[in-house]
This record gives structure tokens, sequence and C-alpha cells, in this order.
């Protein structure tokens, strides 16, 4: 198993259809794995806001590798451990900055959320710290991991003084059974 699709074997290809449009991370899908006894491996996938379903079934007979062909694969995975982990750390940085930068957006586009409760002059300035962020995500596709963990940090440095400053005005901070507060 290594990070990227391209260096792994393709088994099987299904769609899961009729997602509803939804700002990104709305959309909650459900996907399992499973592998019985005959080592054939069923995947389900479900939107859990429509229960949309879809499946596929791989057995034994399809798309598997030879002995051989596992050998040098795992042979491959181990040589460039190493490697696989910088980029997995560096994917994994990026997703968490896109994931960061989202949420904020969807919660300032909210009015039951952050976006009824801040001033506009506050809402502005985190608004444009994100599409800043979007913008440099997209034209920075192979940043590497540090760029990624500051421009968090410069975006988390503007939205977090602003976020303090409303609890604090609301005479307190957030409950401690907060999901999100982590987030923040």
């Amino acid at each position: 198993e290594r990070p990227l699709t391209k260096d792994n074997n393709l088994l099987g290809t299904f769609h899961l259809t009729g997602i509803p449009l939804a700002p990104r991370g709305v959309p909650l899908i459900d996907v399992t794995f499973e592998i019985d006894v005959n080592s054939i491996l069923r995947v389900t996938a479900e939107d859990k806001g429509t229960g949309n379903k879809n499946k596929i079934i791989i057995t034994n007979d399809q798309n598997r590798l030879t002995p051989e062909e596992i050998e040098r694969m795992v042979n491959q995975a181990k040589r460039f451990a190493d490697e696989d982990k910088k980029l997995k750390d560096r994917i994994d940085a990026r997703n968490e900055l896109e994931r960061y930068a989202y949420f904020i957006k969807n919660q300032i586009g909210d009015k039951e959320k952050l976006g009824g409760k801040l001033s506009s002059e506050d809402k502005e300035a985190i608004k444009k710290t994100i599409e800043e962020t979007i913008e440099w995500l997209e034209s920075h596709q192979d940043a590497d991991l540090m760029d990624f963990q500051a421009k968090k940090k410069e975006l988390e440095e503007v939205v977090q003084p602003i976020v303090s400053k409303l609890y604090n005005s609301a005479g307190g901070s957030p409950s401690e059974d907060d999901d999100e507060k982590d987030e923040l």
C-alpha cells in the first residue's frame, strides 16, 4: 500500500451518484471495506445525506497480482517507505489546510454560525484571508510540508483572535463539549 494511487494496483471502480450540490466538506460518505475468508473484497459507499449507496465485489480472479508482482510491489514499498511518509505528511498538511479554510468559509457563510455573529469588518478580514489561502492552494499544488503548515498558521493568526474576541464578548470560552473547538 502506497500513498499515491498510481503506485497501487487498481482492483475495480464504481461511482456514487445522486449527491446533491453542497459546500465542500458537507456531504458525508461512509466507505466500508470487507474481506471474507475467501479473500473476496466488498466495498460499499453510502451518502449519509441522501441514503444513496453503491458497492463493488472483487473476487480472487479479478485484477489480482501474481505472487511475483506482489513481492515486487512489497519490495518497492519498503524501498520507498521514507519518501512515501514524507509525501503522505505533505499531502496531509495540504488537506488539513484546505479542510480548515473551507470549514471557516462555510462557518462565515452561515448566518446561524459565525456568519451571523461577527461584525462585517471581522467577516471581511476572514473572507479576504480565506480567498487568498484558497488561491494560494490552487497555485501551489506542489508546495512542501513546511509551506502548507506556515500557510495554515497564517490563516489561524487571522481567525483565532476574531473568534476569541467573539467568545470573550459573550462572557466566556466555548463549552468543553464543543466538537469543533480544535478547528478554530
